[in-house]
């Protein structure tokens, strides 16, 4: 379980010669077993508040708990190894390294290539095109959240967070991304997933919603309670993914 208790997030306002804040004063619970989508609107402190959690960035004050432990000032790569597995809006892109071998070093643990199939297979990618080929400029963008998806899975990471997963995609693989979601909705076990996102797919397919708008906690509660009171505000979905269905080669 995540725990963010009093959580807030200042940067310094150059311009104003102040501080501004960022995320105020957030506390919240993202519990075990469930898929969780932090949406609002644009420039709310929702990619910030992911940051917090993941690492990249540390709050001006209040403490963030995991599993009971505080994590307020661990690094990212202690994060990580307690279990807090972070995936970027855009993926990083590795010129020279395989697929294969990003897998294998995502798991942290040796692994062999019908492992990294099944991975690949989990993200709805055919394994033989992909295994081999080089993490760099030949991959789309749907393959590239894909396969990143892939990395995430091999982890086995207590808590997944992905960061706006639909940015920079286009439509037929923003609906494959949604199967992906899906599955691992089907087959979360201990763990938890968290998505950043204002799509209303992916706020279908959660079991809670939470809302931030202005950097402040508007809403937190069953998809079913939160989504009717979105419709019509400033945090509406844009009407392009509306009614999108799973479908499509993801290429």
């Amino acid at each position: 379980m995540l725990e963010l208790k009093n959580i807030s997030f200042e940067v310094k306002d150059d311009g104003q010669n102040k501080d501004k804040d960022i995320i105020k004063d957030i506390s919240l619970v993202i519990p075990d077993k469930k898929l969780v989508v932090i949406t609002g609107p644009n420039g709310g402190g929702k990619s910030t508040l992911a940051k917090l959690i993941a690492g990249i960035e540390r709050p001006t004050s209040g403490k963030i708990l995991f599993d009971g432990q505080d994590i307020t000032d661990m690094s990212i790569t202690d994060r990580a190894k307690s279990g807090i597995s972070f995936a970027f809006q855009q993926p990083v892109r590795f010129k020279g390294i395989q697929v294969f071998d990003l897998i294998r070093l995502a798991s942290g643990k040796k692994i062999s290539m019908a492992d990294a199939c099944e991975y690949l297979s989990a993200v709805g990618l055919c394994a033989k095109d992909y295994i081999g080929r080089e993490v760099n400029a030949s991959l789309s963008g749907g393959e590239l959240k894909r396969i990143e998806i892939a990395t995430v899975l091999a982890r086995g990471s207590k808590l997944s967070i992905f960061d706006e997963p639909e940015a920079g995609i286009d439509l037929w693989s923003f609906q494959n991304l949604i199967k992906v979601f899906e599955g691992m909705r089907k087959n979360i076990a201990d763990s938890s997933i968290l998505i950043i996102s204002h799509q209303e797919r992916i706020l279908s397919i959660a079991d809670e919603l939470i809302v931030i708008k202005n950097g402040e906690l508007f809403a937190q509660g069953p998809k079913d309670e939160i989504i009717p009171t979105l419709s019509g505000t400033d945090s509406a979905i844009p009407s392009c993914y509306k009614g999108a269905t799973a479908g499509g080669d993801g290429k």
